[in-house]
């Protein structure tokens, strides 16, 4: 029996004919489910439309550089003379290989390049060959993307980005026969990781409805209000846009004036209540703060909501509802991602009209100018608003696993190839990882208000630049003058640092720019306790760039959260003593809809 050091479904590997057989007739029995979903999906007109669509506008922007090219045929010829000037290279160091020389290889992966990390892509020549051979094809045709003449830079980057998936799905560490730990691991359990990973393949596409949703945590590890979400607290209202939470004090004295938490609607507000030792819902609640938090709902069917409806039924019915549980007028409030975006414009909001119940302002990896908002701001251009818009019309809603997806193949040999291999070659399950368990709990979104926030937004900038309209009213955030706190990432591919850099000087107020360390998630959710990371500040000015900035800031080691108490705390240091009892008589009472989490945030897609 041959032992099998990959634990291929926790079995020995059998090592006879019959066995191998019965392999090989499952893995074609696999295959054919496999077949059958992937069918019945792309019968979908539907799904037709928007693959042809997407095609159609893909190959639009590859004409515009290869027409480039094709009018520069001195330059055309140079390049191709690069290319095999490259390959005799690579070839003619292999010959001084073979006859006993040594020679440098032609090329090598960046150091952050994990792909080639086992010792056989150097050892072993025929993998090195392989290795450098896609590295040497992979570099020239971005180089003939990014040199194309006459070419908008929008376009390149947008060619650049679906051409990077190719290049990245064709990358030898990719394929069973030529990457050396799958095809040694398939030999070792006799194929029966192929059937393993065959049947999670299967299973994910089915999660997805016909979207891959790659696994990339231990399915059965977390559930919400298990060991994820369990802060408590009571569901103290909900409509047909959220759920508010109010969450249960655990000091004597809290503060006055009470927190509202506004949570990105792409994603679930869990990522800020994972585990209690990671849980900033709980360190908030530990310091002193009344949290309140909107939980949104995850439509599973034709929905009107509009992006004003979030911001009515949501931010300004959750003031509504700490006023009626607390008394209080005065709040501090804090948005992430796409909820501090509609934070803010809550805030310009409130300016025009004159509600003054805000009294500070938390951005957390928050877009307010999105003339710098990177690869997703590259993307959606006009055509692909339409296509996005055309298909959330069949339903009402955009399916949030493909908006899932989307995000995946941002980072995509982070976040897809690695879990690709592990789950669906070696057939093996992810280790259990709260934050990536959070990370495919995804979430449909209502179509009109998606399509306003593309086009508002990402299309048109109209909230930086004083154009959007909102119930009437005509937004400038420069008259926003309350004091905020601005958070970015320093890694951050969703919302890039410098783009929040520049909209945090779009406000009229005092704002104080903080860079943490990390990215969009683990820059956010980073307890002092775990002591990692760092964080940035700095006096100076907002104008200019964000590397003039962070040239002339403080280093800190450890957790932005502190910094955030204290300056929270400056503005206003009042506390109060019956929070305690108000929220046990509530308890007592029953007045309250249910416990937290709430039964929002468990629907899923």
């Amino acid at each position: 029996m041959v032992a099998n050091k990959y634990n291929i479904a926790g079995e020995e590997a059998a090592d006879t004919p019959r066995s191998f057989s019965e392999t090989a007739t499952e893995l074609a029995e696999e295959a054919c489910k496999v077949a059958s979903t992937i069918a019945q999906t792309s019968s979908n007109p539907g799904t037709t439309s928007h693959i042809f669509g997407t095609l159609n506008w893909f190959s639009s922007r590859v004409y515009r550089i290869l027409s480039s090219w094709n009018s520069q045929p001195e330059k055309l010829y140079a390049a191709q003379m690069r290319l095999m000037s490259s390959y005799l290279s690579l070839c003619n160091r292999e010959w001084q290989l073979t006859m006993g020389d040594t020679a440098p290889p032609v090329a090598v992966p960046d150091q952050s390049d994990n792909r080639f990390k086992d010792k056989k892509w150097e050892e072993d020549r025929f993998y090195d060959f392989i290795k450098q051979l896609y590295l040497i094809m992979g570099r020239w045709t971005e180089d003939m993307i990014t040199g194309a003449e006459g070419v908008d830079e929008r376009t390149k980057q947008q060619v650049l980005f679906y051409v990077g998936q190719i290049i990245n799905a064709l990358a030898p560490s990719n394929s069973l026969f030529l990457n050396p730990e799958l095809m040694q691991a398939t030999l070792e359990s006799n194929s029966s990781n192929l059937l393993e990973g065959l049947k999670k393949f299967t299973e994910d596409i089915d999660r997805g409805h016909g979207t891959i949703k790659i696994r990339q945590s231990d399915l059965e590890a977390f559930e919400v209000g298990v060991n994820l979400a369990i802060t408590p607290g009571l569901v103290v209202s909900q409509n047909e846009i959220c759920q508010i939470i109010q969450y249960k004090p655990s000091t004597s004295s809290t503060l006055k004036r009470p927190l509202l938490v506004v949570p990105p609607w792409i994603n679930k507000y869990y990522v800020l209540d994972l585990s209690p030792e990671k849980s900033f819902i709980k360190w908030c609640v530990d310091q002193g703060h009344t949290v309140f938090l909107i939980s949104w709902v995850n439509p599973k069917s034709h929905t009107d909501s509009s992006f004003e409806d979030y911001l009515t039924h949501g931010v300004f019915h959750a003031m509504d509802v700490i006023k009626s549980r607390t008394g209080e007028d005065e709040i501090n409030t804090m948005g992430y991602c796409v909820g501090g975006t509609l934070l803010s414009t809550a805030l310009a909001y409130a300016a025009k009209v004159g509600d003054d119940r805000i009294k500070s302002s938390t951005l957390l990896t928050t877009q307010v100018d999105f003339s710098l908002s990177g690869m997703l701001g590259v993307l959606m251009d006009a055509d692909q608003i339409d296509l996005v818009e055309a298909e959330m019309a069949r339903t009402g809603y955009l399916d949030g696993n493909k908006l899932g997806l989307l995000f995946t193949l941002l980072k995509a040999n982070e976040l897809c190839w690695p879990f690709f291999i592990k789950n669906y070659i070696l057939g093996k399950e992810p280790r259990a990882f709260d934050t990536l368990h959070w990370n495919s709990d995804c979430v449909n979104l209502p179509a009109k208000n998606h399509s306003f926030y593309l086009r508002n937004c990402y299309l048109e900038n109209n909230l930086a630049n004083g154009r959007m309209e909102i119930l009437g009213e005509l937004l400038d955030v420069s008259k926003v003058t309350i004091p905020i706190y601005n958070l970015a990432t320093r890694t951050d591919h969703i919302v890039p640092p410098e783009s929040a850099f520049k909209g945090a000087a779009c406000f009229g107020g005092p704002v104080r720019f903080v860079l943490g360390g990390s990215g969009h998630i683990a820059g956010v959710v980073n307890p002092p306790k775990k002591n990692k990371y760092q964080y940035w500040t700095s006096d100076g000015e907002l104008g200019g760039s964000i590397e003039d900035w962070r040239n002339g800031a403080n280093e800190t080691a450890g957790s932005w959260w502190p910094d955030w108490q204290e300056w929270i705390t400056k503005m206003d240091d009042e506390m109060v003593t019956n929070r305690p009892a108000e929220y046990a008589k509530a308890y007592a009472d029953a007045d309250y809809i249910e416990e937290a989490p709430g039964s929002y945030v468990k629907v899923r897609c």
